[in-house]
């Protein structure tokens, strides 16, 4: 069985429909999505709302979605003297999601564990621990190995840092980050997601990169007009920071 596994698109919906475009050229049967839909994105309502017609997918839940359909003053005030481009998009995105599309975000699970052919899997968007901790490139293998305890799958898909990354630990399990659909931060700011390949109790993985309309896509977010839309709309073509 051939899986695409996707996630943080974070509202872009070029970048989207290229990844699922090249999903279905290569003959992808199933998609995992790990979260992050919509929040500081051009167009989150339209990234929701396909995402909640695909059925057949599934789909996790990311930090920042669960910071849209639970939003509160506990979340925000940090923000604002951490990161104040994103304290904007996450009010604005509050503001501008309305309720149905927030009970969808908050509907969607924090982690999902799945078998396919004898393969243990486990779904999650940051880390098996928390949904906001980091899975880098270049992390010490000891790390990883603190951050798996106790996780029985051999195979987990994470997210969060839109950075694509890869180990496998001791104990011959397999960590993936999968990288981002929708702002990538690496050297060539294309689409990241990749495809695995399971057959006979293994499994094959290819991070892959599509190239978006990138100009369109960085139009879309400057038009969203608040405070800090002209900086993120600037990272989707030259990537520099995914906190701003």
């Amino acid at each position: 069985m051939r899986v695409a596994v996707l996630s943080d698109i974070h509202g872009n919906f070029q970048a989207l429909e290229s990844v699922i475009s090249d999903s279905k050229n290569n003959n992808c049967e199933k998609i995992f999505c790990l979260g992050d839909l919509a929040m500081a994105g051009p167009q989150p309502r339209m990234v929701i709302d396909y995402v909640k017609q695909q059925k057949d997918w599934i789909t996790i839940q990311g930090n920042t979605d669960k910071m849209i359909a639970e939003f509160s003053q506990e979340i925000i005030e940090p923000m604002k003297n951490n990161f104040p481009v994103m304290a904007n998009a996450l009010l604005d995105d509050v503001y501008y999601i309305e309720d149905e599309r927030k009970d969808f975000l908050r509907s969607l699970p924090p982690q999902k564990e799945l078998e396919i052919e004898g393969v243990k899997i486990l779904l999650v968007h940051g880390s098996p621990r928390k949904n906001n901790e980091d899975i880098l490139p270049n992390m010490p293998i000891s790390k990883i190995e603190e951050i798996m305890n106790g996780v029985k799958a051999d195979l987990v898909f994470c997210g969060h840092t839109h950075i694509p990354a890869g180990y496998q630990t001791n104990k011959k399990q397999t960590v993936v980050n999968v990288g981002s659909v929708g702002r990538p931060m690496t050297q060539e700011p294309k689409a990241c997601y990749v495809i695995a390949d399971f057959e006979n109790g293994g499994f094959s993985i290819e991070h892959r990169f599509v190239d978006y309309d990138r100009e369109t896509a960085s139009k879309i977010m400057l038009a969203r007009g608040f405070d800090g839309a002209d900086k993120l709309a600037q990272i989707l073509l030259h990537p520099t920071s995914r906190h701003l």
